[in-house]
């Protein structure tokens, strides 16, 4: 068990340390996501439609990329559970979530991709147990 705990406090301080950058530096952070997000979608078709590779600033994305919403990416949506790939997101949409309780009454689905199961909903889940172990080490 020793070995166990020592794993679990390790793993705790690594990512507490990340944890403490993202309050400490919450723009920094956001920005460095945004353009890293930028830099993976520029050579889909939503990244060429508006020139993600020249996007420099915060601000430039802002002016450049419209607000959308549902019905907006709708058509592109329809499309990726039609098989066709690289709209939105490079890496292969194989998994749609449904919505439930929506403004316009009907489900809207959402495409999952691999990255959004391991970088947001698996993290989300292990930051969960993290912050709970350096809440409660023992």
């Amino acid at each position: 068990m020793p070995l166990m705990q020592s794993l679990v406090s390790w793993f705790t301080i690594k990512r507490m340390s990340q944890i403490d950058l993202f309050r400490k530096y919450p723009i920094d952070v956001q920005n460095e996501m945004l353009f890293k997000l930028l830099e993976i979608a520029k050579d889909t078709e939503w990244g060429r439609l508006y020139d993600y590779k020249t996007i420099e600033t915060p601000e430039q994305f802002k002016e450049r990329v419209p607000l959308q919403d549902y019905d907006s990416l709708k058509k592109y949506i329809f499309s990726m559970q039609n098989g066709e790939q690289n709209l939105l997101w490079p890496s292969e949409i194989k998994w749609f979530a449904k919505s439930s309780g929506t403004t316009s009454d009907k489900s809207k689905f959402i495409p999952v991709s691999k990255e959004a199961l391991e970088d947001c909903h698996f993290r989300g889940g292990k930051d969960m147990l993290i912050l709970y172990n350096n809440s409660n080490p023992d």
